[in-house]
């Protein structure tokens, strides 16, 4: 969201009381900045092919049933890699047809119940393939199938999140020995498996290689369809991973630009032959989430002013455990929910988790924090709230979606409670504390 939509929406956050000393911590999503993301996207896509195109959106990056709905009315579908991801996604409502099954180690039970209702299922791997080829032996299926096919083209600036490494646990491998004559056999063996997959990675991969995985896929289509004597091969999964912009409120890069790419790298994939699926994820949340938080104390230790407040790493555990991969900027307000002025101070933010390390950020020059004052952390509605981490039994936060009123104000729209402790107790096996008595 913009500057000067979350300054807003702070303050409107603060005056109703959503933030409080009872409830120090709290999360926003700005609807209407998630609707122009899924509108962006549809557009560029658009833009460069005729041909049908599924946005399915990865419920990975924000696993909230509210958001895959408010997403499935802008005309997106969902990807899901495990039982309760599709156990979401059809809580919102989303049909078979615009979901799209994906995992490295899809069970006998989760490949049964997607073939039983259509959904489109990526295999991973040639193994995968023959659980699927007894499957829809004993019962046939409507599902879309494919393969995922891992180009081997390198890494990005995040090892982690590069999957289309010489090593990656994703996929079949195509530079291995034999292994592209054994995918284009597997084809060929199967007339009635039409789609092909791939995904190099997400944030710190650029653009052109995702763009050099995307044609190394389409290669394969083209020549799995040469030697097949037809178009078996209709519809290529492209993957997502478009990284976000976490050093300021720009949106950068853009769907766009990726498209744009896309035709000028592999162009014959755009021509209208090849329908598409992609499966964005972060870039479609991330800048339209804020966390809030309050500053319950302030201490000085080496010389160094430190805020201790209630957001660590419950809510942004990759940040905390990886702040040169994962930087976040944090921002002061005071307590009334306005940006606070003044002399900027190299300060650390700490969060409530007991070790050391649990820091929203170090050395940061921000102008001093006081208690009962605000911390703002934008850019992170994927990955961060909705992905709690239950250090110190601490409570999952309250996440609330905002949209403008005719009078300029906003209005609030629970979409989770925050954790009860009752709630935290029941999780921990408070319904049978004596369970290792006898």
């Amino acid at each position: 969201m913009a500057s000067h939509r979350r300054d807003q929406a702070v303050r409107a956050a603060v005056e109703q009381g959503l933030l409080s000393p009872s409830e120090p911590v709290v999360a926003l999503l700005d609807t209407a900045g998630i609707r122009a993301s899924a509108a962006a996207l549809v557009s560029a896509f658009a833009a460069v092919t005729d041909a049908p195109v599924l946005h399915a959106f990865a419920v990975k990056a924000c696993p909230l049933v509210p958001v895959l709905r408010l997403l499935y009315d802008c005309g997106l579908g969902a990807e899901v890699a495990s039982p309760g991801e599709l156990a979401l996604a059809r809580a919102a409502g989303l049909p078979p047809s615009r979901t799209v099954l994906d995992s490295p180690a899809k069970t006998p039970a989760e490949l049964r119940q997607a073939l039983s209702l259509g959904i489109a299922v990526n295999a991973d791997n040639l193994q995968e393939l023959a659980r699927i080829d007894a499957l829809v032996t004993s019962a046939p299926t409507a599902s879309p199938i494919g393969l995922r096919v891992n180009p081997q083209i390198g890494a990005g600036l995040i090892g982690a999140l590069s999957t289309a490494t010489a090593t990656s646990k994703f996929g079949v491998a195509l530079r291995d020995e034999g292994a592209r004559e054994a995918v284009v056999q597997a084809y060929l063996d199967r007339p009635w498996m039409r789609r092909l997959h791939t995904h190099t990675g997400s944030q710190g991969i650029p653009l052109a290689l995702m763009a050099e995985g995307v044609a190394v896929a389409y290669e394969l289509a083209e020549e799995i369809n040469a030697k097949a004597g037809r178009q078996q091969i209709d519809t290529v999964d492209i993957g997502g991973g478009l990284p976000v912009n976490f050093a300021s409120d720009e949106e950068t890069p853009t769907y766009a630009e990726y498209a744009e790419l896309l035709a000028a790298t592999a162009p014959g994939l755009l021509d209208g032959r090849y329908g598409l699926v992609t499966e964005f994820g972060r870039s479609l949340l991330a800048k339209h989430g804020t966390i809030l938080a309050r500053v319950e104390y302030t201490k000085t230790s080496g010389a160094r002013p430190i805020a201790v407040t209630h957001a660590g790493v419950q809510v942004a555990t990759r940040a905390v455990y990886d702040p040169v991969s994962w930087p976040l900027r944090v921002l002061a307000y005071d307590s009334e929910g306005r940006p606070r002025e003044g002399e900027e101070i190299v300060q650390d933010v700490a969060g409530p988790a007991c070790f050391a390390g649990d820091l929203l950020t170090t050395a940061r020059p921000l102008p001093l924090l006081e208690p009962d004052d605000i911390v703002v952390v934008p850019d992170t509605g994927a990955y961060y709230f909705a992905h709690h981490y239950a250090y110190n039994s601490l409570p999952r936060p309250a996440v609330h979606g905002f949209t403008a009123d005719d009078e300029g104000g906003f209005v609030f729209s629970p979409v989770r409670k925050a954790q009860s402790l009752d709630e935290i107790v029941a999780e921990a096996g408070g319904d049978r504390p004596d369970a290792l008595l006898s």
